[in-house]
């Protein structure tokens, strides 16, 4: 309960704001005060041009906002309330019809400012349905970002300028200097996250100490922090940013990668990487002395912010086995008195990583560790668990963990899915579940 009240402050705050000009213009009673509709619509525009302010602060990965929920479910809220803002605008236009302004204001007003509202709900729209659908419609990622980085502040702008010129709210001293207020803090947010931080980590990059491959597709990173710096601090299990600097004709892309050291590993920490998209299928070209812009740490998918429970269930899938190598390495070098079930699925024996670490772990009295393999594909020779992970062998492997244990799962999106509807089913209340998505 000692993170809670800090999470809830955060949450009121953030509804405080989106509702503070709608109490503005209530308090001040602007005319016409007795059109119903025409007034929703005012407070639907108000209320989403300021949710738009706000997605800045939540996609500018600032650590007061985003340290009590972690970025898995900050970014999320981000895109549905992009979703939510987009409605409120959509409806806005067809409620001041209803409210008094005439099928003229959708159909032949061509007033100046009008048209500037109307570019801004479209390119809103667009972004929206964009982010929605990018994987069906076969956008890569970095354009699609690049797309939604350009678009936002435009659509922000666009919307500042119609509802100065068409609002009469903005007759209002007050509300000027909100709305210039709101402007403003996002301009400077924007500008910190997008260039004036990006600048300064490059000043200082980190450098590639080793690259280490760990199976025929995965390999590992180790990160050194710049000369006379000391390593960030972090929590096992959390996550970084990296950028990798390295030449060659090699992509340059930002990236989040689970950090898969142990914190007590105070001159460096290692990333582990699958070699699985475009960017990542060059991993194994990265060379020692590489440089990489290192921005860390983030998430919540740690052992040590749950210090009351002692009985953990760790489901992996493929590379999701790196936060639970990080969590599991801090258990060891600190002795930590927990007990853990790993069940560890891949496809074949050869997508196993860190199989002989796992067993030397497993094999030592602190943390008390079991690890169960599974394999969808497995050998001839293969004598473990095969095939996939279905309620009958949950229950069989958990036992009577299903009723004591705090379960973490980081695995691919549809295995997530499926684990969860398991887990429900099995009686395991959603608090006692911990998720680590593959993509944010």
């Amino acid at each position: 309960m000692a993170n809670a009240w800090p999470a809830r402050t955060r949450i009121l705050i953030y509804l405080a704001l989106v509702l503070l000009p709608v109490f503005i213009v209530t308090i001040y009673n602007l005319p016409p005060p007795d059109l119903f509709a025409y007034n929703l619509g005012r407070a639907f525009a108000l209320a989403a041009f300021t949710i738009m302010i706000l997605q800045v602060a939540l996609a500018a990965r600032v650590k007061w906002i985003e340290r009590p929920f972690g970025l898995n479910l900050t970014f999320p809220f981000h895109r549905n309330m992009g979703v939510l803002a987009a409605l409120l605008l959509l409806a806005h236009p067809f409620l001041m019809v209803l409210g008094g302004g005439g099928w003229k204001l959708l159909l032949v007003d061509n007033t100046w400012y009008i048209w500037v509202g109307r570019a801004a709900l479209l390119l809103l729209l667009i972004n929206v349905s964009l982010s929605l659908w990018r994987l069906p419609l076969g956008l890569k990622f970095e354009t699609w970002r690049l797309g939604h980085n350009l678009s936002g502040p435009l659509i922000l702008v666009l919307g500042f300028i119609h509802s100065w010129y068409a609002s009469i709210d903005f007759t209002l001293a007050l509300m000027q200097v909100l709305w210039v207020g709101f402007l403003g803090a996002a301009a400077v947010l924007y500008w910190h996250h997008k260039f004036y931080r990006p600048a300064r980590l490059r000043r200082d990059p980190y450098t590639v100490a080793e690259v280490r491959q760990e199976s025929h597709d995965v390999w590992t990173l180790k990160f050194v922090p710049p000369p006379g710096q000391p390593r960030f601090d972090f929590l096992p299990g959390q996550f970084q940013f990296v950028t990798l600097l390295r030449g060659r004709g090699l992509p340059e892309e930002e990236h989040h990668f689970t950090i898969s050291s142990s914190p007590t590993l105070a001159e460096f920490h290692t990333s582990t990487i699958k070699a699985s998209g475009d960017f990542t299928a060059t991993i194994g070209a990265t060379e020692p002395g590489d440089k990489a812009v290192v921005q860390a740490p983030f998430g919540r998918f740690s052992y040590l912010l749950h210090p009351e429970d002692r009985d953990l269930v760790f489901i992996a899938g493929g590379i999701g086995i790196t936060p639970f190598m990080a969590n599991l390495r801090h258990m060891r070098d600190v002795q930590a008195d927990r007990r853990v079930l790993l069940l560890y699925a891949n496809k074949s024996e050869r997508d196993i990583v860190f199989r002989e670490e796992l067993d030397k772990i497993a094999g030592g009295s602190k943390p008390e560790l079991k690890v169960v393999h599974i394999l969808s594909r497995p050998g001839e020779a293969w004598e473990g668990e095969k095939g996939r992970l279905d309620p009958q062998k949950i229950e069989r492997l958990c036992g009577e963990r299903l009723g004591q244990s705090l379960f973490f799962l980081c695995c691919p999106p549809p295995m997530t899915r499926s684990l969860l509807e398991i887990l429900r089913g099995l009686g395991v209340p959603e608090k006692r579940i911990s998720l680590e998505y593959f993509s944010l």
